[in-house]
């Protein structure tokens, strides 16, 4: 398969899975090894990281102009060390705390994280932790949904600072793959109450700081090191599809779940995890 092609599809792949609640980083692990294909280069993780970002960003436009609005009506209370009046500021206080937790565990841990799963070749011991990880989050998944359908669940308009530690707290074990951003987040957010869509969309907002801060990252390293002329158009296809794809996904999954469970999640991480860990045994790729 040819280089545009491959980007192609790992950028559908992360455009996908970045928002869906089944794991980005576990699935840009297990394609490449599943066909034997050699990674991309620094600019390619940056290209997908700002197409998602982008298509976050884009997505929630009109949010995160009144969180944006509402924050800065709230200086002055801020100043008095008090919270600001209107349910907009408070997001914006609510999204700054709840980011802290994840950008922490990011400077304590991702570097043994890179070093675990991030490096050539990828021990078997990795892939099945990563194969774990699938399971049991999803099966917590199961049980997160299950608790929502018990309680009626609370509108964006009445999340409070309890969530966002919650769900902060819970973005921050999406460093080791197989765990996912969004699907951690949702996780919390249900079990703290919230419906299924505004766990959704809450964990799409809060996830913002984090997603920009990787790509913002990733994106002074490349200006240091330049793309080379041959990777250029690899990098464009990367933004193009991850941001394209991201959106839809984005779109469909928050209608999705205004209407469904995420059982379909819960079954396709159970059976990527047990597909894995039987290939594994099986001697793939060994």
């Amino acid at each position: 398969m040819g280089d545009i092609a491959r980007a192609i599809v790992l950028g559908i792949v992360q455009g996908l899975t970045e928002f869906l609640p089944i794991s980005s980083s576990a699935h840009l692990i297990v394609v490449p090894w599943l066909f034997g294909w050699e990674p991309f280069g620094l600019a390619f993780d940056v290209a997908t990281h700002l197409g998602t970002l982008a298509a976050v960003l884009v997505y929630f436009r009109r949010d995160l102009l009144a969180i944006a609005r509402g924050t800065l009506r709230g200086l002055p209370a801020m100043r008095r060390r008090r919270m600001p009046e209107d349910h907009a500021g408070r997001l914006g206080v609510y999204i700054i705390i709840g980011s802290i937790p994840a950008a922490g565990a990011g400077l304590l841990i991702e570097g043994y994280i890179d070093q675990l799963f991030h490096t050539e070749p990828l021990s078997r011991w990795a892939l099945a932790v990563l194969a774990v990880m699938l399971i049991a989050v999803g099966l917590l998944l199961g049980a997160a949904d299950r608790y929502g359908r018990r309680r009626s669940g609370r509108e964006f308009e009445q999340i409070g600072l309890r969530d966002a530690l919650l769900i902060g707290a819970a973005q921050a074990t999406a460093l080791f793959p197989g765990v996912s951003r969004s699907g951690s987040t949702i996780i919390a957010g249900l079990f703290s109450g919230l419906s299924r869509p505004v766990a959704a969309r809450f964990s799409f907002i809060l996830g913002i700081p984090v997603v920009f801060g990787a790509g913002m990252r990733e994106l002074s390293r490349l200006a240091r090191d330049g793309i080379a002329a041959d990777e250029r158009t690899i990098f464009a296809v990367g933004v193009v599809t991850a941001g394209a794809v991201g959106y839809l996904a984005i779109a469909g999954l928050l209608r999705f779940l205004q209407r469904s469970s995420t059982d379909v999640f819960v079954l396709y991480r159970v059976c990527v995890g047990v597909g894995l860990l039987t290939l594994l045994a099986a001697g793939f790729r060994a």
